[in-house]
C-alpha cells in the first residue's frame, strides 16, 4: 500500500479500534455488520487485484467479503497490529484458494495446482528481469521446482479453463482440436461397421449351405458382379440372382426375427 493508503488504514483503524475490541469482548453481530461495512474498500481493493483473470469481478468481491468476515472474527487488537496489515493476507489468500481449487475446468491434484501457481507467479518477474521470456531451466531454478515438475506445472495450464467446441483452432476457423465440433450429432459409421462385425456371421450361419454362404461373400466382400459370381461358382447367372435373392431374404428374416 502507498503512503495514502497507510494514512487512511491508520485513521479508519484509529477509529474502529474500539469496535474491534468491543466485538472481540461480546461477539456482537451488529458490531460485526458495522465493522465489515467500514471496510468494504479494503474487500473491493483486494479483489481488484485479481481482476482480468476470467472470474466475474462480483464474484471475486464476494469472496473477498469472505475472507473479510473471516479476518474481523479472528482480528485481535491487543496485539498491536493495524486490522489491514492482518486482513489483507488473509482476504488474499482467500481469493488465491479461489483461483487454486475453484476455477479448473478438470480436477487435478493439489500439487499440480500449487506448482502451476508458482511458475506462473515467477514468468512475469523473469521477464522483467532478463528483458525475454524464460527458459524451461530458468523457471525451474527459479521455483525450485526440477525440469519435470516445471514441465507438468505448463502442461496443466491446458485444463484450467474450458474451451468452447465452437471455439476456432489456433490457425483460425475450421482448424485445430476445436473443428471436432463439426463431429458432434453425425452418426460414427464404426458402430454401424462394428455390429456388422458381430451379426453377419450368425446370419451367414443361417444360410442353408456353403455355396449360399460363399456366393453372399463374393458379392458384398470381394464385389463381384452375378456374371463373374456364375463363373467362379459354375452355376448360370439366373441361378446366382434367384440363389441371392432367397439368401438375402433369409438373412432379413433372421435379423428381423421372424
Amino acid at each position: 500500500m502507498d503512503a495514502t493508503t497507510d494514512t487512511l488504514t491508520a485513521g479508519a483503524t484509529a477509529e474502529t479500534g474500539p469496535l474491534f475490541a468491543e466485538y472481540r469482548r461480546t461477539g456482537d453481530r451488529a458490531i460485526r455488520n458495522t465493522l465489515v461495512e467500514q471496510h468494504r474498500w479494503l474487500g473491493r481493493s483486494c479483489a481488484m487485484r485479481f481482476a482480468g483473470r476470467g472470474e466475474p469481478v462480483d464474484d471475486l468481491e464476494q469472496i473477498a467479503m469472505e475472507g473479510l468476515v473471516k479476518a474481523i472474527d479472528r482480528f485481535d487488537p491487543g496485539f498491536g497490529n493495524t486490522f489491514a496489515t492482518y486482513a489483507v493476507p488473509t482476504i488474499v489468500g482467500e481469493l488465491r484458494r479461489h483461483f487454486r481449487d475453484r476455477t479448473w475446468a478438470v480436477r487435478v491434484p493439489r500439487r499440480l495446482k500449487d506448482n502451476h501457481l508458482a511458475v506462473k507467479g515467477v514468468v512475469e518477474e523473469i521477464q522483467h528481469a532478463l528483458g525475454r521470456s524464460p527458459t524451461i531451466p530458468e523457471l525451474a531454478q527459479w521455483t525450485g521446482l526440477s525440469i519435470d515438475d516445471t514441465l507438468e506445472a505448463l502442461e496443466v495450464a491446458r485444463v484450467y479453463r474450458g474451451v468452447s467446441l465452437d471455439a476456432p483452432g489456433a490457425d483460425g476457423p475450421g482448424t485445430g482440436d476445436q473443428d471436432d465440433a463439426r463431429h458432434l450429432g453425425v452418426e460414427d459409421p464404426g458402430y454401424a461397421r462394428s455390429e456388422a462385425r458381430t451379426i453377419v456371421p450368425e446370419l451367414l450361419a443361417a444360410l442353408p449351405g456353403d455355396r449360399e454362404r460363399r456366393i453372399v461373400k463374393l458379392r458384398f466382400v470381394d464385389d463381384l458382379s452375378q456374371s463373374q459370381i456364375a463363373t467362379e461358382v459354375g452355376v448360370s447367372q439366373v441361378h446366382v440372382s434367384r440363389l441371392l435373392r432367397n439368401s438375402l431374404r433369409l438373412m432379413r428374416s433372421r435379423l428381423l426375427g421372424a
